[in-house]
């Protein structure tokens, strides 16, 4: 399969995923929302420029937004970390590294714990700035930073769970 038609479904499975079958689980007392559906940007090939990722980054969020009738909150989020990806990359692998050659992050590429470290990272950035702009306050600091930490767990195992679930196969790329 092309790499553009396997992103293109992974695209539509992620809304899909997260609109029909993860914002239909009733949040933990307004407390806990579990976000899966931002992973679709971390899959990205290493290879595409900033300027792009974040172009993708932020239809993505776009069309997600769409579903949930949520004016452009997850346009901004998924813009953000789209942006903050190539830097997360390049501070957790460099040039020489092996994984550095690979074509996509995924934990058979980049380690366990740098792939860790990668995904809490950016799932953290998210659900800050995703939890601030739904509130547009740090009115309780506490149960704003309890949200933002809950949530990225949760996101976090979600994203691991998946990852060990469905495994892909990395391809090496040749041409360095």
């Amino acid at each position: 399969m092309s790499d553009l038609l396997k992103n293109i479904t992974r695209f539509i499975i992620f809304i899909l995923f997260q609109v029909f079958i993860l914002n239909k689980i009733p949040p933990l007392h307004q407390f806990i929302t579990p976000y899966l559906y931002f992973l679709f940007i971390l899959w990205l090939p290493f290879r595409i420029p900033r300027f792009s990722l974040t172009i993708v980054g932020f239809f993505f969020g776009l069309c997600f937004d769409f579903f949930t009738k949520t004016p452009g909150l997850h346009a901004a989020a998924c813009t953000l970390i789209a942006y903050l990806r190539p830097f997360m990359i390049n501070v957790l692998l460099s040039k020489e590294d092996a994984g550095f050659n690979y074509v996509d992050p995924a934990p058979s590429s980049m380690g366990w714990s740098s792939y860790s470290v990668y995904v809490l990272v950016l799932a953290f950035v998210h659900n800050v700035y995703l939890v601030f702009l739904e509130w547009l306050q740090f009115a309780n600091f506490w149960y704003f930073l309890g949200k933002v930490i809950a949530t990225t767990g949760v996101s976090f195992l979600l994203i691991m769970i998946t990852d060990v679930l469905f495994y892909r196969k990395q391809k090496f790329r040749t041409n360095i």
